[in-house]
C-alpha cells in the first residue's frame, strides 16, 4: 500500500508504520492508553473530560448526508446507498455533470456558515461520517492510495471547527467492503469488511492514515471506528466474537502513531448490544451506542450504565432523534442524568421537522425523487432533471433553509 499525505497537514507516519503490513499488528510501548496531554478531550474514569480537568459534556449534531449520502434524506425511491444515489444523479444528467454536482453539495451542504450556526446555536460537537470511498484510490497494481477528496473536505471542516471552538469526531459510517449490511455502509448488503481479510487490513490502514495526518489536532475529539456495525440481518453468532478483537486491531495500528485521541467502540446490532465487550483494552476509550425510538425511560440505558460503572469508562450516545420534540427532550434529559454526552441525528435534511435544519423541496423534485437509474423511462429529460438539482443545490445553502427552532429547544439550545 502507498501512503500520501493529504492536503493541508504534513506526512506524520511514526517509524513503526512499517510493521502494519496487510493487518499484522503492530508492537506498542507502555504509554498506550496513557492520560493525553492538557489539550485534548480524553476519558477520565466514566467522564469525559478538558484539559484542566472538567468535565464535557458533549452536546453534538450529527453531519449526516454530506459525505455518506442516505436516499431517505433526499426522499429517493429507488436510490438508497450512497453508489446507488451517485449511479442515479449520473444517469440524470451524465458523468460531467454529475461530477460537478458532487463538488457543489460538498461545498454548499456543509459551509462555514453551518458550523457557525452550530455553534452559535450552543453545541460543542460534530460527529462527522466518512466514506472510505473518498479517502481511498487504486492506485498500480492494485495498490491502494491514501489519496482523494475527502481529505481536504475533512481538513477544510476540522479548520472550521478549530476557528469556532467546535469539536470533531470522525466516524468511519462506510468502511472498506461494510461493516453493517444494509445501504448507509454502502457495501453490498453484507458486513463483508469482517469477511474479507483485504478489506479488513484497509480498515486498519486508513485508521492508522486518519490517526496519523490529524494526531496533533486538538480539535479532534475522537474517532469513531465503526458506525453500526453488524445488523442483526447477519449472522450474529459468527460476526460478534469478531469485533471486539478487530477493534483491538484498529486501536494498536491507532496507538502507534497517535497516544492522544479518544477511541469511540461502538456496539454490535446498530450499535445497541454491548454484550459484545469484554474487559476494556484501552485507557483512553469511550463506549458508545445508538439509540432511535426507545422509551426514554431508565430500563432504556440501564445495560450501558452498568456496563459504564463495571469497568469506569466513559459512555456516548452516538446517534440519536429523528422522533418528536418531546421525545427528544425526554429522551435527552435521561441520558444526562446519567452523564451521557449525546449527538443527534442529524443536522439537514430535506424537508423535515426533525432536524436541525430543513431543506425546502424545490418545484419539480418528485421526478427526482421516483426516477430508478434501472429505468430509462422514469428519467425526466436531462435538461429538466439538471434544472431541478440545480434548485435543490440552492436550496440545500443554509441562508434558504428553514431552522426547526423547537427542534433546538427540545436539545436545550436555542436558535441563534
Amino acid at each position: 500500500m502507498n501512503f500520501r499525505g493529504a492536503a493541508g497537514f504534513p506526512s506524520q507516519i511514526a517509524a513503526g508504520f512499517g510493521a502494519l503490513v496487510f493487518g499484522v499488528a503492530l508492537t506498542i510501548g507502555d504509554g498506550v492508553g496513557a492520560a493525553a496531554p492538557p489539550a485534548f478531550i480524553h476519558a477520565e474514569g466514566t467522564r469525559l473530560v478538558d484539559g484542566r480537568g472538567d468535565n464535557f459534556a458533549v452536546k453534538g449534531i450529527n453531519l449526516g448526508n454530506w459525505l455518506v449520502p442516505e436516499g431517505y434524506m433526499f426522499k429517493f425511491k429507488h436510490a438508497h446507498s450512497p453508489s446507488e444515489i451517485a449511479g442515479l444523479i449520473e444517469a440524470l444528467v451524465g458523468s460531467e455533470a454529475a461530477a460537478r454536482f458532487w463538488t457543489e453539495f460538498r461545498d454548499d451542504y456543509i459551509a462555514e456558515d453551518d458550523i457557525r450556526f452550530i455553534k452559535a446555536a450552543g453545541f460543542n460537537t460534530v460527529r462527522v461520517p466518512l466514506n472510505w470511498r473518498l479517502f481511498v484510490e487504486p492506485g498500480d497494481g492494485g495498490a491502494d492510495i491514501f489519496n482523494g477528496p475527502g481529505w481536504s473536505l475533512l481538513d477544510r471542516l476540522v479548520q472550521w471547527c478549530r476557528d469556532y471552538d467546535l469539536r470533531v469526531i470522525i466516524d468511519l459510517h462506510a468502511a472498506p467492503g461494510g461493516q453493517t449490511g444494509v445501504n448507509h455502509d454502502d457495501g453490498t448488503g453484507f458486513p463483508l469488511t469482517f469477511y474479507v481479510p483485504r478489506y479488513e487490513r484497509l480498515t486498519i490502514a486508513l485508521w492508522q492514515k486518519l490517526a496519523a495526518h490529524y494526531r496533533d489536532a486538538t480539535t479532534i475529539l475522537g474517532y469513531d471506528l465503526l458506525n453500526e456495525p453488524i445488523s442483526p440481518y447477519s449472522d450474529e453468532k459468527y460476526l460478534n466474537p469478531r469485533l471486539e478483537p478487530f477493534y483491538r486491531d484498529i486501536v494498536t495500528a491507532i496507538r502507534s502513531v497517535d497516544l492522544n485521541h479518544v477511541v469511540l467502540l461502538a456496539g454490535a446490532q446498530w450499535s445497541t448490544s454491548f454484550a459484545v465487550f469484554d474487559r476494556p483494552f484501552d485507557r483512553n476509550a469511550v463506549y458508545t451506542y445508538h439509540k432511535f425510538w426507545a422509551n426514554p425511560t431508565r430500563d432504556s440505558l440501564q445495560s450501558y450504565v452498568n456496563f459504564s460503572n463495571r469497568w469506569n469508562v466513559p459512555l456516548l450516545i452516538g446517534e440519536t432523534g429523528e422522533n418528536s420534540d418531546h421525545w427528544n427532550e425526554m429522551f435527552r434529559r435521561l441520558n444526562e442524568q446519567f452523564g451521557i454526552g449525546w449527538c443527534f441525528w442529524t443536522y439537514k435534511s430535506l424537508d423535515s421537522d426533525t432536524t436541525v435544519v430543513s431543506v425546502q423541496k424545490p418545484e419539480g423534485w418528485d421526478l427526482i425523487a421516483n426516477a430508478d437509474s434501472a429505468d430509462q423511462n422514469s428519467l425526466p429529460p436531462r435538461e429538466q432533471a439538471q434544472a431541478v438539482l440545480d434548485a435543490y443545490l440552492e436550496a440545500a445553502k443554509l441562508r434558504n433553509g428553514h431552522i426547526n427552532a423547537d427542534y433546538l429547544n427540545s436539545l436545550g439550545l436555542r436558535a441563534p
